[in-house]
Parts: C-alpha cells; structure tokens; sequence
C-alpha cells in the first residue's frame, strides 16, 4: 500500500507495556495455538481476527514503555502504519455515512500487549484483534500480525490492513444498528442457528472492509500490484473450514461462526469491486447465495 504522506490518527490508546492491572477496565489472526483454536472453535466465539496468538517480534529497539519493555523498530512501525489505516477508515466511513444522510462517530483502536480490560470483558491476545460495541473500541496486540505472517502465511500490509478494516466493519454494523439486532437475535437461538447469524455478521464486516479499501483507493491511490492478492489470500485462510482443517483434520459447518474460505473472499472481493455499501446483502440472501 502506499501510505507515504498519509495522517495517522489521533484516536489511539496506546497502552502497550502496561499490565492488565493497569489499564483500568473489555469490550474482540499470528501463530495459532492449535489448542486454543480448538477451544474457540468448540464455543463458536472466534472472531474474524480471534483466531492467532501472541508471537515476540524481532528487530532494533526504539522506545521503552512502563516496566522496562522495549519497543522494537517493527513495532514502532507497525504501530504507525495501524493508526495510518485507522485514519483512512474515518475519512471514507465518514463520506459514506454522509451519503447516509448520518454522522460517522469513529471507534478508538487501542493497542496492548498481551491481555486489556475492556468493556466486555477480559482480552487477551490469542484472540486476536477484537472489537467491543460496549465502549466502541478495537483492540490490537500488534505481535498478532507477525503471528498471522508466521503461522497463516498471510503476510502484506494490504492484508494486515484488512484485518483493522473488518473490526472497523463491526463498528459500522453497531452504529447502524446491525449489530444489536442480531445479537439479541442469537441469544435466543440454538448454538447451531446463532452460529448462522455469526457466520452473515462476518461476512458483512468483510464485505465492509472492502468497501473502505474501494474508498481509500479512489481517495489515496492506495493500492498497489499485489494487495488485492494479499488480502484474498487473508481471507482464504482464516475461513473456518481451512483452520478446522488445519488443526483437526477435517471440518464441522455446524460450528462454522465466520465463514467458509469460499464465502469470506467472494464478500471481500464484493466490497473490493463495488464500494456499494448496499451490495452489502448477507441477511438478505439465501444460506446458497452466501
């Protein structure tokens, strides 16, 4: 991607290096530990980005947070190129919800390390990137992304990208009402229906995230040869059917809470085509036509 120039945003806590103790009260892809993925798996509470693990990240030290950890050079950078795509989703939902005829109220990122008290609960980074519609917040332990280099074998800035553009998609499905209806939805269904719900919310927040990168590219010129492959190959395998796969051996679709390989990039590669918000049908069409 080409970010050279480009404003980082100033909607960040950067609570990096600081205990859980410390960060005052949670509202959530990295090497995946199979036996965590097996238990998030098991309760359906995966996330688009809850599925890789906290990794160390190698390089040169430039800052030293509270209690003597050092940042190193790629985390400093991966830090700024964070609050860069940050940026560029409030600029382009901004516009988008003008044409709405509404006002787009941003969601803060915060960055940790290791586990964070948010308005839902406890995080922790084997979860991966999350968001949280209870204090409007995503939350990002930036070692997630050498994981999901390491362990997936998703690597690229347009697919880490992605990865903050669909929590940013969740935003955007609470603030227009998506996200509580369907959630009050599922708390009344069987594990088995809720999980279907899951599976179009997922989706929708893929669908979401290409829409913003369509934006950002018509606003920037962001894109560059090569990132539309990198994020399709993201999405490829964090589907449900290629991580149960990979840690079991096969998959069960009654479990499935994101979507398949097949599902999530056709609704990304949608989004990425049109930059139609209203293309964005996942409760509207057939469980054949996802």
């Amino acid at each position: 991607m080409k970010l050279t120039g480009r404003r980082e945003s100033t909607n960040v806590d950067d609570r990096r290096g600081m205990s859980a103790a410390k960060m005052g009260g949670i509202g959530g892809i990295g090497g995946i530990i199979i036996a965590l993925l097996l238990t998030f798996l098991s309760k359906g509470n995966l996330d688009l980005t809850d599925i890789v693990s906290n990794v160390g990240m190698m390089g040169n030290v430039t800052e030293q947070a509270e209690g003597g950890r050092e940042f190193t050079a790629e985390e400093q950078e991966l830090a700024k190129f964070s609050k860069q795509i940050l940026a560029g989703t409030e600029d382009v939902w901004a516009e988008e919800f003008k044409k709405l005829g509404r006002t787009y109220e941003p969601p803060k990122m915060v960055l940790y390390t290791g586990s964070v008290q948010t308005g839902c609960g406890n995080g922790q980074s084997s979860m991966g990137p999350f968001y949280c519609s209870a204090d409007q917040c995503l939350y990002i332990d930036l070692s997630f992304f050498t994981s999901m280099k390491q362990q997936l074998g998703a690597d690229g800035d347009f697919a880490y990208a992605y990865v903050i553009a669909h929590e940013v998609g969740h935003h955007v499905e609470y603030l227009l009402g998506t996200l509580g209806k369907v959630h009050q939805q599922m708390s009344r269904l069987s594990e088995t229906e809720a999980n279907k719900l899951s599976v179009r919310l997922e989706l929708l927040a893929d669908f979401y995230a290409g829409v913003w990168a369509y934006h950002d590219n018509e606003m920037f010129g962001s894109l560059e040869d090569g990132d539309l492959e990198e994020a399709i190959r993201c999405a490829q395998v964090i589907g449900d059917n290629y991580l149960q796969e990979k840690a079991r051996g096969y998959s069960q679709p009654e479990t499935f809470t994101h979507g398949t390989s097949k599902q999530r990039m056709k609704w990304l590669k949608l989004g990425l085509s049109t930059g139609d918000i209203r293309k964005g049908t996942t409760f509207q069409c057939s469980d054949a036509e996802l």
